[in-house]
């Protein structure tokens, strides 16, 4: 663990001489237990502290943007940017908007050629397609918890022919679906076993980062990121200063530039009282 807190340190001080820096942070296994809006207060202080200093952070979520907004409002953001499904989703937040955000970059894609494919190979699979702002229309209703809004049962032939930023493919062996999708140029990610997401081609949460980043005006080396998932793997490399937490699986933790404490151990908080130095 020396070794892991002795790249953190030398992140942090490299990152610290610069003024303003973007903060980018994932929330399930990162700021909160996934699937849940518990955020530590020590999180949510640190989150404060940050922000008071002139910083920017930006919540970077695999979770739906309706999944997403609950988690900002928890830590008092009221105004930057939140992105989704991702990447295929980028939010202003906006307390004047009717919502409370308002959508700047929605990345769609034709579902049809991977639900007819999905259901060729399994014909038992879930499917589900996200609904901006909502929820999900699904093949069969998903367990609760698992998807981000409302959820309306449709037919997969009307499933199949809407566009939609995030499809979800779940049911048993449904990895094995990864290669084709890929091979069609479309982004597929195995978040777990049995489950599959698939965005437009080309995005990841950095893709999404970067346009935030342009936007603001941020110099790339006054960027950082904090995460702990397989999803997070670009940003973390997109990041001047990539954050791995202390649970994250071995290949995160080694491509990050630093290692900070668990979500037991506050270890967002950790990093972020870090980079604000």
């Amino acid at each position: 663990m020396t070794s892991e807190a002795t790249r953190l340190d030398s992140a942090a001080t490299s990152i610290s001489e610069s003024r303003t820096v973007l903060a980018a942070l994932d929330i399930d296994g990162t700021l909160a237990p996934s699937g849940t809006m518990q955020i530590a207060h020590a999180v949510q202080d640190a989150v404060s502290r940050f922000r008071a200093a002139g910083h920017h952070v930006v919540l970077a979520s695999g979770r739906s943007l309706v999944g997403v907004l609950p988690i900002a409002r928890i830590l008092g953001l009221t105004d930057g940017w939140v992105i989704a499904s991702n990447g295929a989703i980028t939010a202003r937040l906006n307390q004047r908007a009717l919502r409370g955000y308002e959508l700047e970059d929605v990345q769609n894609f034709d579902p049809g050629p991977v639900v007819r494919l999905a259901r060729a190979m399994f014909p038992g699979v879930q499917i589900g397609a996200e609904r901006v702002g909502w929820g999900y229309d699904v093949t069969h209703l998903f367990p609760t918890g698992q998807l981000n809004g409302a959820q309306q049962i449709v037919s997969p032939d009307y499933l199949g022919e809407r566009s939609t930023t995030r499809l979800v493919l779940r049911g048993p062996g449904v990895e094995r679906l990864a290669g084709p999708v890929r091979a069609a140029g479309l982004t597929a990610l195995l978040l777990e076993p049995g489950w599959v997401d698939v965005t437009a081609p080309g995005l990841s949460k950095a893709t999404a980062l970067e346009k935030v980043r342009a936007n603001l005006g941020i110099d790339p080396s006054r960027t950082a990121a904090i995460g702990d998932g397989e999803n997070d793997l670009e940003m973390l490399r997109w990041a001047a200063h990539g954050v791995a937490m202390g649970h994250a699986p071995a290949r995160v933790r080694e491509m990050a530039d630093g290692v900070t404490g668990t979500l037991d151990q506050h270890g967002a908080a950790s990093a972020l009282d870090a980079l604000s130095v």
